[in-house]
């Protein structure tokens, strides 16, 4: 394999790749990409055996061929060099090295035979369907924040998708929980999502995926079975197993009788919340609402810090309460309303609040309270 690439190209392809590959492991190959040179076009594809993603970069290829060298070490050497330089890449040695050349400088990489390399073997995806990058966008960033990180609980490690009906309504609905919150948003069914069976999309897979499509303007291209998905856009291919588990039923945690109805400034509220939170302890993170009439004020306190309180207007006309919440929890589902104003619904100190978004109808928050 000869060929030539441009570094800011080759640096940009690395950098979406080299991130799946894990730092540590017992399995040398699955330290290594494995890259093709082949008609006009570079390949870099990554592994870890759950996630895989290939990606398809112009260059001139001067001699077809393939093997595989140390991820890390080469997004390494090529984010080092010079900006515009171009990067020879001439794998033809039979001595198990990569030749790199740019400019002056000149590097030997150990390599791997690409026949080591495990296939990406991708298998029948029925299910096809394509939603737009930018909602697709709104999708992960509304609910990733609350994908759940305890592994005991495997099946709350991603984000639940499903087609979902109601009357006459269909739609893409995407939900994600750890106990303590839940996030669901969703958009107009895509043709072709229908029959699709619900899936969980692991935590690793939602923020690759977050990272490859930040710039993308078109479409991605969704295709899945029971037990594999794919993402397809531009010159990207990631493709990822499916959490093996029942996600809970979410609907049986989203009230519907929360009858106190508080309608806040959300910056307003959000800066209150972080502000009285300096005080409150590491541990709890814990912050006191206490509504009446026309007033919110958020407290909290701790033996060793003390004390501190702020008050807010709001639109509030219910009977006083007071509840607590973990201020963190809080501020990340205020980071996701996007309209100037929140709008929470209250029952009593000890059951779910619903949260919602007045500029955004499709998303809906869960939060529940803390003793506080």
């Amino acid at each position: 394999m000869k060929l030539t690439i441009e570094r800011g190209a080759l640096l940009r392809s690395l950098g979406h790749v080299q991130s799946v590959v894990e730092r540590r492991n017992t399995i040398p190959i699955l330290s290594n990409i494995l890259i093709e040179g082949a008609k006009d076009a570079l390949h870099v594809t990554a592994t870890d055996m759950d996630l895989s993603i290939v990606e398809r970069t112009p260059a001139s290829v001067g001699q077809s061929g393939a093997t595989t060298v140390p991820a890390h070490t080469l997004y390494d050497i090529v984010r080092k060099l010079p900006e515009g330089a171009q990067v020879e890449i001439d794998g033809s040695s039979d001595a198990g090295q990569l030749a790199l050349r740019a400019g002056r400088a000149r590097f030997s990489l150990a390599t791997l035979p690409r026949e080591d390399y495990p296939a990406v073997n991708v298998g029948e995806l029925p299910h096809r369907f394509h939603i737009p990058a930018e909602e697709m966008r709104t999708l992960i960033d509304r609910t990733s924040f609350a994908i759940s990180t305890e592994e005991t609980r495997y099946y709350l490690n991603g984000i639940y998708m499903h087609a979902h009906t109601q009357g006459k309504t269909k739609s893409l609905r995407a939900v994600a929980t750890d106990g303590h919150r839940l996030a669901r948003v969703e958009l107009g069914l895509p043709q072709g999502a229908g029959e699709m069976p619900g899936v969980i999309v692991p935590r690793k897979a939602v923020a690759e995926l977050r990272k490859l499509i930040e710039e993308i303007d078109g479409a991605v291209e969704v295709a899945l079975s029971d037990t594999r998905i794919s993402f397809a856009f531009a010159d990207v291919l990631l493709t990822s197993k499916l959490i093996d588990g029942s996600f809970p039923d979410y609907h049986r945690v989203i009230p519907t009788g929360n009858d106190k109805m508080l309608t806040v400034d959300r910056k307003s509220f959000m800066e209150a919340v972080d502000l009285v939170a300096t005080i409150s302890s590491e541990k709890s993170r814990a912050v006191k609402l206490a509504l009446k009439e026309g007033h919110l004020t958020l407290s909290a306190s701790s033996p060793e810090n003390g004390t501190a309180t702020e008050e807010l207007e709001a639109a509030y006309g219910g009977q006083p309460i007071e509840i607590g919440f973990n201020s963190r929890y809080l501020i990340d589902i205020l980071r996701q309303i996007q309209g100037d104003s929140a709008e929470i619904a209250l029952a009593d100190a000890a059951s779910p609040t619903l949260m919602k978004d007045p500029a955004n109808g499709t998303a809906l928050y869960v939060l529940m309270p803390m003793r506080v």
